[in-house]
């Protein structure tokens, strides 16, 4: 198994929830902590750090050029990162039910890349400023999931046709897909963290 540097933080809620933190370009296991917290303040925090560096910063698969990804890549680490989060779904005794991953940018094109390919753990998913990650994904099995994408209006990385190729990608996979447009650019804002809190219930 392929280790990967993490956190887990144990929270309180009764229906065992726990949100999976998949950072962006440059981040690490601490970096969406907070908004984690602020999301569900009950559950459980499992914030993982990406394996790849580029120019020493972390990221969970290798790209070419920017929004060019390396889809040799992203197949091979995406396969690293499911067969992890299945080691932790035991070691920490998380309820696969009640798994909700929150990725933001590079985090959530490797959750997208998961879900494409029919090997991702969760049921649900918060997709913040996401890109579609592969152009012939190989899975084939339809399963059902809650996804909320959250796309910048002004995003000059992840521009809003690309959240909306990849709503139409995911629904072809069987999930339940809410698409959704900020007033921002890449960044991340109050609104998104009002969205997500919403569409959880939380």
């Amino acid at each position: 198994m392929t280790e990967f540097i993490h956190l887990f933080v144990k929270g309180w809620s009764p229906e065992s929830r726990t949100l999976l933190l998949l950072h962006g370009t440059g981040g690490d296991e601490n970096d969406l902590l907070p908004l984690g917290k602020a999301i569900d303040p009950g559950a459980s925090l499992l914030s993982l750090r990406g394996r790849v560096l580029e120019n020493g910063a972390p990221r969970f698969f290798r790209r070419l050029a920017e929004g060019v990804f390396d889809e040799e890549d992203v197949i091979k680490r995406s396969h690293e990162l499911a067969e992890f989060l299945q080691w932790a779904i035991q070691k920490y005794a998380i309820d696969a039910s009640e798994l909700t991953v929150v990725g933001y940018s590079n985090g959530a094109n490797i959750a997208s890349a998961m879900i494409l390919l029919g090997i991702a753990p969760f049921s649900r998913g918060i997709l913040l400023r996401a890109m579609v990650p592969l152009t012939n994904p190989v899975g084939t099995k339809k399963q059902s999931r809650r996804l909320l994408i959250l796309e910048g209006e002004r995003d000059p990385i992840a521009p809003p046709a690309q959240g909306e190729e990849l709503a139409r990608r995911l629904r072809a996979t069987g999930a339940e897909v809410e698409l959704g447009f900020q007033p921002s650019g890449h960044e991340l804002s109050a609104a998104d963290v009002e969205a997500a809190q919403a569409w959880l219930g939380t």
